[in-house]
């Protein structure tokens, strides 16, 4: 999709490893700003790359985040000495990845800020406005910042503006109909007949509310009030955007706003640059959104500033402080869209590379057991959620799976095939599970640092390591209804069965632990049902989830029991990796002792 989008649109932008960038630069260097998000919301991100507006978007595959790696990509290739803002909507694989991005940009000598859209007035209350969604608004913070940096301020004024164009933004969605993700047979959710969702986020969830259909002028006075009791201040000069959020049509949105624009001026507002169309969509979902800021002088100098993009042009582009040239570069062969690199590889030993083959063959399996299960932990995921955490599960694995065969068949350590497995999940899958996974394993690769072959101890602080990673990582905790409430009971579990101190582990000992870590892990995944989430999207439909499982603790309870079974079925072919049948050398063939 991307490489087709910069193919039409090389007027502005064109093909990097992990989204677009401008294809023209400007006379004198700027700060650059870096926006993206999910597939899905076309003209969102990628049509809104251009002069004054944004210098690159990092493109996710649909309703998932893009991956730090991917963000990066986007982000050296804009840079231009002057820092980098990155800017996107409020989204849990959203900010794990970007923060991911922005720490390892700041390590480079890149100054990097964050302004994150949270303009969503039905996703938290006003008490809570840092944790309200991103929606339409994403548009009203884009071309704030772009105009900031195409006028040549400095990163920190950038900046400011942004977060001030966030702070005085705010917008409302409803739906009659949910969106349909490519493939599936059926939406994401449905709105019962003779009602309207309301409080609509832009990945298929369902709404927060639902209400009798109303009439268009009913429509327009709900949303007008709604916004209107969020005023920000006094403020009496408003820009009204109303945006189609994919089956909507033109002509119905123009009607709509022949009755909001009425209403807007009877409460006394003056309107400025009205903006009606399309400008952040979910794919065919039947339902808009109103957007209002609230200007002063200075947004509203910077909001009628002119732009250019693929999808949003306005005023004279001789008007720009740093009018563009044309600079196309040759487009990333197709082959790029996928841009895992390797780890560099160590020297190890025999037995280090045997246990290295051995992951990557439960790795393989793993996949093959997510790959059945994608369209289950989908429709799990779209209980409260957007759906795409079966095919991002489906997606990581797989590419974890192809990334360790290839460690293996250049003779990785065990250390080197699980770094290079943990890589590729969190470069392809992408969103929330991406970035978690990515750091699971991570994490438990230190524990084979080196060219160690852990005995059965080691694997175990291995395992707490990465249980106190994933906390602090993902900011979640035992309760908050993630991936979090499966994996403490498995090392939990696991860790009980081992012991601590010295412990002369056997093969049918280490794989009892591992099975009976497995089970805890999957009764805790399936007890999550009963709880009501505290984190990521589903945290914003509340009840909604009660009864459903989480499914990121659905799909660790079944990576979990697919080593388990794994283990058992090759317990007599000295595949199982503890220290009685790993640590010696081949060459040698001497039997461990002392763990």
């Amino acid at each position: 999709m991307s490489r087709g989008f910069a193919l039409a649109s090389s007027r502005w932008v064109r093909a990097v490893n992990g989204g677009v960038v401008r294809s023209t630069k400007s006379h004198e260097p700027t700060v650059s700003l870096v926006i993206g998000g999910g597939s899905g919301h076309f003209p969102a991100f990628s049509g809104l790359v251009g002069p004054g507006l944004a210098h690159g978007t990092a493109v996710g595959n649909v309703f998932a985040s893009p991956s730090a790696k991917q963000i990066m990509s986007v982000a050296r290739s804009c840079d231009q000495g002057r820092g980098v803002l990155f800017s996107y909507g409020n989204y849990a694989g959203d900010v794990l990845n970007f923060d991911q991005a922005q720490q390892q940009l700041r390590a480079e000598g890149i100054d990097t800020r964050t302004v994150v859209v949270t303009d969503d007035i039905f996703s938290a209350s006003r008490d809570e406005m840092d944790k309200r969604r991103g929606i339409a608004g994403d548009l009203v913070v884009f071309k704030i910042a772009g105009a900031s940096a195409e006028a040549g301020l400095e990163l920190s004024e950038v900046e400011r503006l942004a977060r001030a164009a966030n702070h005085r933004t705010r917008s409302i969605g409803v739906a009659f109909s949910g969106c349909t993700l490519p493939g599936a047979d059926e939406p994401l959710f449905t709105v019962p007949e003779g009602t309207m969702a309301v409080g609509l986020g832009i990945h298929g969830e369902p709404g927060i509310d639902e209400v009798p259909l109303p009439s268009a002028m009913q429509l327009a006075e709900l949303l007008v009030s709604r916004l209107l009791d969020e005023a920000p201040d006094s403020s009496r000069r408003v820009v009204p955007i109303l945006n189609g959020l994919g089956t909507v049509k033109y002509e119905e949105l123009y009607l709509l706003y022949g009755l909001i624009d009425p209403l807007l001026r009877e409460a006394g507002y003056e309107l400025v640059g009205p903006e009606v169309g399309e400008f952040c969509t979910s794919f065919d979902m039947a339902g808009l959104s109103l957007t209002l800021l609230w200007l002063d002088n200075e947004l509203e100098q910077l909001w009628e500033a002119p732009c250019s993009s693929a999808a949003f042009t306005r005023g004279d582009l001789k008007g720009l402080h740093h009018p563009p040239e044309f600079a196309q570069q040759e487009l990333p062969s197709e082959s790029d869209a996928g841009f895992t690199s390797m780890p560099a590889s160590t020297p190890a030993s025999l037995s280090s590379k045997r246990l290295g083959r051995q992951i990557s063959t439960v790795v393989d399996q793993i996949a093959t057991v997510l790959d059945g299960a994608a369209g289950e932990l989908g429709r799990l995921d779209s209980i409260a959620g957007d759906g795409d955490h079966g095919i991002g599960m489906q997606r990581g694995s797989k590419a974890a799976a192809r990334a360790a065969f290839e460690a293996t068949s250049s003779g990785y350590s065990a250390e080197g095939v699980i770094r290079a497995a943990g890589e590729a999940w969190a470069d392809v899958g992408g969103g929330t599970s991406g970035a978690i996974w990515g750091r699971i394993i991570s994490t438990l690769a230190d524990g084979f640092a080196g060219d160690k072959v852990p005995d059965p101890t080691e694997f175990s602080a291995a395992l707490a390591a990465t249980v106190s990673e994933v906390r602090s990582f993902g900011g979640v905790d035992v309760g908050d209804k993630t991936l979090l409430d499966a994996l403490v009971p498995f090392e939990t579990e696991f860790s009980r069965n081992i012991g601590s101190g010295n412990y002369a582990a056997t093969n049918s000992t280490f794989i009892q632990a591992t099975s009976r870590a497995a089970h805890a892990a999957t009764r805790a995944a399936h007890a999550t049902a009963e709880l009501v989430p505290k984190r990521g999207r589903a945290r914003a439909h509340g009840d909604r989830s009660v009864g459903t499982p989480d499914p990121g603790a659905i799909s660790l309870a079944m990576i979990a029991e697919s080593i388990a079974d794994h283990l058992t079925s090759h317990a007599t072919s000295s595949t199982v990796p503890t220290s009685d049948n790993i640590a010696t050398s081949d060459s040698t063939k001497r039997k461990a002792t002392g763990k």
